[in-house]
């Protein structure tokens, strides 16, 4: 099926080289309409010859002067060697608003090149790189779907014009590329690691096998693995020769970090370590299988540091970077039923790592929340020296090195979204010997860590927030001895706890706290269940430093948390009755269940037991009319993720229910308090927020209490989720925008929302 046309972005574009690269993006423009004219310039007559056959250009010309000439568009697409030539011999014709940009897969060197023949740089030079390939090379070989769903760099200078970017960004859009932004020497740095070295290495592979004695029995025996890495080796060798010549100095680094890691791996074999070996290759599965969309976060900062410092102008240039939209689409009305097992409960998942990596021996762990926020513990852990196999179905192994057994990252530790692991390993952190840097996605970012700092520096670490704010990175010094402290905990916080407690394992003497409110307590239990002698006196808490933590088995509950959704989902939903299975029922955290029922709603506990010294149970949840309360107080800290669709149920609700005493909700993945207001008064119920609460008045009956409307739910996935909810009760649709994000704690919850009556729609961004 043909693409549709769209109105010529340019009149005459002139292509100097017409390889792979170059003929693949003529023939994208050429099928979409993105060119009134295409030229091109070439050392090969038959190249220009075929490239007017294949009906990619218009002209063909020897002189790459007749080809710029008139030209608005210029596309560099020969030998990144090349261009410093190609761009002095065409400077005098060169149109002086016309945009310049190339496919160079070494941007510096193009850069430079670029300086050298133009003298000054004109605002219209916009270097970038395709990061697309093939087998086969020369304009033969082009392609007009080459760039769907594959990305683009571009690397913009402080003198490119925002206009020029935003063109040459839109180019590359129209033909299916994804667009990002870099700054030239992170982007040469970056593609060493990630696209040259790879070639260097399945180049020198062959050739090293093929100078073997048998290596006609070696490549006849070749199974489809060798094939599949050894694929690019078919690459055009004089273009890679240019390549590592324009980027020798970032090449050379990174083969020099690769030398080291392969004399190690050497070293294990030699010496039978097979525990350095499991380590590289459990390493190196986690990185392939969770994290390769990660190889170019930092992209995305760097592009934010690019635009720090300039002109207000120039900041509209942080656009070009795409920025996916996740939208649930939910339907009005229905009800839910059947049985199900939310995913493992998050709180103890990360505990699970953490501890598990710490103690002696090996610990195994059933049931582990494969989302992003426990899988950036997970990762964490790696990156100190830890050995972890899995996760497989829930199934981790963690090989423990014991409390002075972690190593010095290579570099920060990057925790996502999850506001536990970087509160909870700061405390572990501020008593290692090395340094350390914590980081974390756009919205940790902006989330304050002074709350556990503060105490941390009392015990005498020396750690470091960002800002005013306290904010993200945290920074932390090694090397300090830490003493154990008394800290009465000004607002109830589970983290800041289990931060001082887990750098009281390591600090002189007894660590206290005392909290004004009871909070979840899976890091005491879990300690003990690790062999680790933990005082509890009413609100007190108590340890002392100097212990040890021995291997064991957990297997983690259902999270009482994501099981909520489902709860409010029956409460609200005339006809539903579920049975949510196995779920935590730890009495830190069973505020939710307490308050709908204090709201009339019919909950039934069934089958209790102790599971590795947490209580789970079933839970059947039955449709019931709910009616408006005051939240005691005392349940909120038992509650605290779970407001947000608690407000839900307060809507579905007959009369006014009143929140106070929860001020810990404006300072989550996002203000709770005011965003689910917000969304409330979109769909039509009387919400107002309360500097620690929220004051909702129910409608209450068994109709539709939410009308339609779109929810911006602020990247925060349990504003995602509630909001899904109430698709039950609602007159119309409900578009929920920035749902990715729901992955984070609740993997597959649309399907299973599906699964169970929830009329809920994914739109993934294009």
């Amino acid at each position: 099926m043909s693409t549709p046309s769209v109105s010529p972005a340019f009149r005459r574009v002139a292509f100097l080289g017409l390889g792979l690269i170059g003929g693949s993006l003529a023939a994208a423009m050429k099928k979409r309409g993105l060119a009134q004219s295409i030229v091109a310039s070439a050392r090969s007559a038959q190249t220009l010859a075929d490239g007017r056959a294949m009906g990619l250009i218009d002209e063909g010309h020897a002189d790459p002067c007749d080809a710029v000439r008139g030209a608005d568009l210029v596309v560099l697409a020969m030998p990144v060697g090349a261009t410093e030539a190609v761009l002095r011999s065409v400077r005098e014709v060169l149109a002086p608003d016309a945009i310049i940009t190339d496919v160079g897969s070494v941007k510096g060197a193009v850069v430079d090149a670029a300086r050298v023949a133009l003298g000054t740089l004109p605002p219209g030079f916009v270097p970038g790189h395709p990061i697309a390939g093939a087998e086969k090379s020369g304009v033969g070989a082009a392609n007009a779907d080459l760039y769907i769903n594959h990305k683009v760099i571009l690397t913009p200078l402080d003198s490119t014009s925002v206009d020029a970017l935003h063109r040459v960004r839109d180019l590359w859009a129209a033909v299916g590329a994804n667009v990002l932004v870099m700054e030239p020497a992170h982007h040469d740095e970056v593609l060493a690691a990630t696209s040259h070295l790879p070639h260097l290495l399945a180049y020198t592979l062959v050739d090293c096998l093929a100078h073997l004695q048998d290596n006609r029995e070696i490549f006849r025996y070749a199974a489809g693995g060798f094939r599949d890495f050894t694929r690019i080796a078919s690459s055009d060798p004089v273009m890679w020769r240019d390549i590592f010549l324009s980027n020798r100095d970032s090449a050379l680094k990174v083969l020099a970090r690769f030398n080291a890691d392969l004399e190690a791996m050497r070293q294990a074999i030699a010496t039978g370590d097979g525990e350095a070996m499991l380590g590289v290759f459990t390493r190196a599965k986690a990185a392939r299988d969770h994290f390769t969309a990660l190889n170019l976060q930092t992209a995305y900062v760097t592009a934010h540091q690019l635009v720090a410092n300039a002109e207000p102008e120039l900041l509209d240039r942080k656009s070009i970077m795409t920025h996916g939209d996740t939208k649930y689409r939910v339907q009005p009305g229905g009800s839910v039923s059947g049985r199900a097992r939310v995913p493992g409960d998050k709180s103890i998942s990360h505990r699970s790592i953490m501890l598990g990596s710490l103690a002696e021996g090996v610990t195994e762990v059933e049931g582990f929340l494969e989302g992003e926020d426990a899988l950036a513990t997970l990762q964490t852990f790696r990156d100190l020296g830890v050995v972890i196999e899995g996760p497989n179905a829930g199934r981790v192994r963690i090989h423990g090195v014991g409390m002075h057994g972690l190593k010095a990252p290579a570099g920060a530790l990057y925790m996502g979204n999850s506001g536990t692991s970087m509160r909870l390993l700061s405390g572990i952190l501020c008593a290692q010997s090395f340094d350390s840097e914590l980081t974390g996605d756009s919205s940790l970012s902006k989330r304050p860590m002074e709350r556990a700092a503060k105490p941390l520096r009392l015990m005498g670490a020396e750690i470091h927030t960002t800002g005013e704010r306290g904010t993200p990175p945290v920074k932390i010094k090694g090397g300090r001895n830490l003493k154990g402290i008394h800290y009465d905990l000004p607002v109830a916080s589970a983290q800041v706890k289990s931060a001082i407690l887990l750098a009281g394992l390591w600090a002189e003497g007894e660590t206290s706290v005392t909290e004004p409110a009871p909070t979840r307590d899976h890091s005491e239990r879990m300690l003990r269940g690790f062999g680790y002698d933990v005082r509890v006196t009413g609100n007190r808490i108590a340890l002392t430093g100097g212990g040890k933590l021995k291997a064991c088995r957990i297997d983690v509950p259902a999270d009482i948390s994501s099981a909520a959704f489902f709860m409010v989902a029956a409460s609200i939903a005339p006809g539903s009755d579920i049975v949510l299975e196995h779920v935590g029922i730890n009495p830190t955290r069973t505020g939710i269940i307490d308050i709908l029922r204090l709201m009339g709603g019919d909950l039934t506990v069934m089958n209790e037991r102790e599971v590795g010294g947490e209580p789970v149970a079933d839970i059947r949840v039955r449709y019931a009319p709910l009616k408006g309360i005051d939240i005691p107080e005392h349940l909120v800290p038992l509650a605290i993720d779970e407001f947000p669709v608690l407000f839900v149920a307060a809507s579905c609700a007959a009369g006014r229910t009143v929140l106070t005493g929860a001020e810990e909700l404006r300072v989550k993945e996002s203000d709770r308090i005011q965003v689910m207001a917000d969304g409330l008064k979109v769909l039509g119920v009387q919400a107002e927020p309360t500097p620690d609460g929220i004051v909702i008045q129910g409608k209450g009956g068994n109709g539709p209490v939410f009308g339609s409307g779109e929810i911006t739910s602020h990247n925060d996935h349990r504003i995602a989720m509630s909001f899904t909810v109430a698709g039950l009760r609602a007159a119309g649709e409900i578009l929920i925008h920035d749902c990715a994000t729901v992955a984070t704690s609740f993997p597959g919850f649309d399907q299973l929302a599906a699964r169970l009556g929830i009329r809920i729609r994914v739109e993934q961004p294009q």
